[in-house]
């Protein structure tokens, strides 16, 4: 097979339909027919069921595209890892980031591509739900996550970001006048749930009780923060959100409410523990430890929103200290 039928056969495998197939691959659903009777001649057998409603794999079909996706994938690799060495580019990586506040960390992308400008940095954004997955796939080498994450195969880096919480309410919600709320308060109405992230995970950014032990009732599932927003502002629900949500999600319909007895998040690199002698990954943490953590309290506000008050409490020890535990790098795993 050309490596472009090869394609064609992974994605209609992958969409099982024609047209959809055609779409995405900007060609026409007779070609990807065509390329497809082709396969199936040289094979001598079919390897999708069609009908006028559906289309599946044959056992034939579903054993070339489990064999293939590998060494697809594979060649994909060596033949970008071939034009970046063309423009003098030795290393890629890719750093999933579950916070939206990319911005307020270019001091540690600006650093890490000054020291390493043979390396290409690429940042992009990882829904919450697909997080330890995309990690775990290989979608991207490293996770910045919210703490804890206690899985047996990821390894915790260094603190990047420590962020105070705010609640998210309709403008028309009952709190939407007041000037900071209690999680106590947050106790009286549903909070949107998830069930595709460790619970454990989950309950750290949203909990599921005060500390008086009243417990904070569970709505509708969502997959991602804009799923939580649409359902927030029909005043179904409020959410939770760390305070960099105030800059980078202004809404007409949202009010963010500063959360004056909950503790900040902390935000880190996570990374598989299989990859921890990865130089790419060492020295983007090498990175982070030289620059300390970003207090995301203190960040210089872009729009109108009030910056959400710091909690009326006993300070927050340092993040740092929370780490000293791990040693230089390579860190082992938690």
């Amino acid at each position: 097979m050309e490596l472009r039928d090869v394609e064609i056969f992974l994605t209609l495998a992958e969409e099982l339909h024609f047209g959809r197939t055609a779409a995405r691959l900007h060609i026409t659903p007779a070609r990807v027919s065509q390329v497809i009777k082709q396969q199936e001649r040289k094979i001598g057998g079919e390897l999708f069921y069609r009908t006028s409603r559906s289309v599946r794999l044959t056992p034939i079909g579903e054993q070339l595209r489990d064999e293939l996706l590998p060494l697809y994938a594979g060649l994909k690799d060596s033949v970008q890892r071939a034009r970046l060495a063309a423009r003098g580019i030795t290393g890629v990586l890719r750093v999933g980031m579950l916070p939206i506040n990319a911005h307020d960390l270019r001091s540690y992308w600006d650093t890490f591509r000054a020291r390493h400008p043979r390396w290409r940095l690429h940042v992009q954004s990882i829904a919450f739900p697909d997080a330890f997955t995309a990690l775990r796939r290989g979608d991207v080498d490293v996770l910045v996550a919210w703490l804890p994450v206690e899985e047996p195969d990821l390894t915790v880096g260094p603190v990047l970001l420590t962020d105070p919480r705010v609640l998210a309410v309709s403008a028309d919600h009952e709190l939407a006048q007041r000037t900071s709320v209690s999680l106590e308060m947050v106790a009286d109405f549903q909070h949107p749930d998830n069930e595709t992230v460790p619970a454990y995970w989950f309950d750290s950014f949203a909990p599921r009780q005060t500390r008086r032990g009243r417990v904070i009732e569970r709505g509708p599932l969502v997959r991602d923060a804009e799923d939580a927003l649409t359902w927030t502002s029909m005043a179904e629900t409020v959410t939770l959100f760390p305070a960099h949500m105030t800059r980078y999600w202004v809404r007409p319909d949202i009010t963010y409410l500063p959360v004056k007895d909950l503790d900040a998040l902390l935000y880190a690199m996570v990374w598989r523990s299989s990859d921890a002698e990865n130089e790419l990954i060492r020295s983007l943490a090498r990175v982070v430890r030289d620059l300390g953590s970003l207090d995301g309290g203190n960040v210089r506000l872009t729009g109108p929103v009030v910056v959400p008050a710091r909690p009326d409490r006993d300070p927050q020890p340092d993040p740092a200290d929370r780490h000293r535990d791990l040693p230089d790098l390579p860190v082992r795993p938690r």
